[in-house]
């Protein structure tokens, strides 16, 4: 059996509840990460490979261990070259040049604006530099997500470099069908709408979301990010991002009021709601492929290169955020959205990604398994706590699951700081006796050499 670590954030069969998993940042501070690292999940599980997560936090003392029980390490990933990321990048770096065994990267991209202009990037390049030759070190190719980072790299003299897109467009295999389920949207139509931090208030979408909210009443905001998550379930803004108020998932926001936003902890929860949906529009790429692997048509409003880079590549109907105008109405989105691509030419890229897999010595559970019925009927067998809300309420129910953890924590803290005050009690004790032996007087060499040899000497000298 081959034993496979993967880098993500938790198991997609780990059952956390939403207080723990917050505290834990098990979405490593945004849950698109757990689409991708989920579906790798299920591709790379077959007869002959079962996987493991490691969790986000690169541990490189590890290395010896993961020598010692793992076969192959696999790291998905999204947009790690970029500046706020490179002591991550560097951490991951010095893991792989200790590890003996294969190193397979999926997905991996490169971030700037929508024009690929990569001057902020140029201070980095020896951090991204390094990462490649380590991981080339251990496979045949590098996966990038698109065409930006293939030329990225390529500039920098990597050519073992190919274009395979995200992993998570993969999860359902080789098949991806995206029908219009009414010929246009209405105000009784059920619209998703998701964006980043950045775009909402400095690209200006919170103008879009505003106008949609006040026309489709049943449009509903998706977060992804931590700070999100936060707000809904303990109502904290302090933090820089959790002040934004243009953000649908801060309390003082009319959505937060209604009901209207979400945060969803597990991807197959966020999925099958979005099933439920008639559309999905914004500028998030994981929340709008979430729709899409729901069978819910969405468009990409592309605000950097991370997300346009993968809207080219697998042909998603999107728009330049900077190139739509603030009375923008989803329904003209919805109208000009065609999927024929995406679905037809979804085939070809599918076998490119285990073309890829098959190079780097990786099977899938669509060629070499089940096609991962298997994974998905344990998932199934599951229950998973439902989207995070707003906490607009104050029953009994939602004050025993919040007050009951916090209480837990102080119990935990507690016996933490027992065993702190425990440890430095005996530590003192031994300083002190240590403190005390070195105080005494220190023996001559003479007096020492006498002691050692006087003995058998006399001894001798008797005989």
């Amino acid at each position: 059996m081959k034993r496979i670590l993967l880098r993500s954030g938790k198991s997609p069969f780990d059952v956390i509840p939403v207080e723990e998993a917050l505290h834990r940042d098990v979405i490593a501070t945004n849950s698109g990460n757990l689409i991708f690292s989920d579906a790798a999940h299920k591709i790379l599980t077959t007869p002959d490979a079962e996987v493991d997560s490691n969790g986000m936090r690169t541990d490189v003392s590890a290395a010896g261990r993961i020598n010692e029980e793992y076969d192959a390490f696999v790291v998905p990933l999204a947009n790690a070259f970029r500046p706020s990321f490179e002591a991550a990048l560097q951490r991951l770096t010095r893991l792989i040049g200790k590890l003996k065994i294969p190193v397979v990267v999926l997905g991996v991209g490169a971030q700037t604006g929508v024009t690929y202009d990569p001057a902020r990037l140029k201070p980095m390049e020896p951090s991204v530099r390094a990462f490649c030759a380590a991981v080339l070190e251990h496979s045949a190719s590098i996966g990038v997500r698109g065409e930006f980072t293939e030329k990225y790299l390529n500039d920098m003299g990597f050519r073992d470099v190919e274009v395979i897109g995200c992993p998570s467009m993969f999860m359902y295999g080789d098949k991806l069908t995206i029908e219009k389920r009414a010929a246009a949207l209405t105000p009784q139509s059920r619209v998703a709408v998701n964006g980043s931090h950045t775009a909402v208030r400095g690209g200006g979408l919170h103008k879009i979301i505003t106008r949609a909210h006040a026309q489709y009443p049943h449009l509903r905001y998706i977060g992804q990010n931590l700070t999100d998550a936060k707000q809904l379930h303990w109502r904290d803004v302090d933090s820089p991002a959790g002040k934004i108020t243009e953000m649908p998932t801060h309390p003082d926001h009319p959505m937060y009021r209604e009901d209207k936003v979400r945060v969803y902890i597990d991807p197959v929860t966020w999925i099958d709601d979005l099933r439920d949906f008639d559309y999905s529009f914004g500028s998030r790429i994981h929340g709008n492929i979430a729709a899409l692997l729901a069978g819910t048509p969405a468009t990409v409003l592309a605000f950097d290169s991370r997300t346009l880079e993968l809207c080219r590549y697998f042909e998603i109907p999107h728009r330049l955020l900077s190139e739509v105008p603030a009375e923008l109405d989803p329904a003209e989105l919805y109208e000009e959205a065609d999927f024929s691509a995406l679905s037809g030419n979804h085939r070809e890229r599918f076998d490119r990604f285990t073309a890829f897999l098959d190079k780097n010595g990786l099977e899938n559970t669509f060629t070499h398994g089940d096609g991962g019925e298997a994974f998905e009927k344990k998932l199934r067998s599951l229950s998973f706590p439902a989207g995070v809300r707003p906490w607009n309420d104050v029953d009994l129910a939602s004050l025993t699951s919040r007050f009951g953890w916090l209480q837990q924590r102080i119990v935990e803290l507690d016996n933490h700081n027992a065993q702190l005050k425990r440890d430095l009690a005996k530590s003192r004790v031994v300083a002190k006796a240590a403190a005390a032996k070195a105080a005494l007087p220190t023996p001559s060499i003479y007096r020492r050499a006498r002691r050692v040899v006087g003995g058998p000497l006399r001894r001798a000298l008797k005989k």
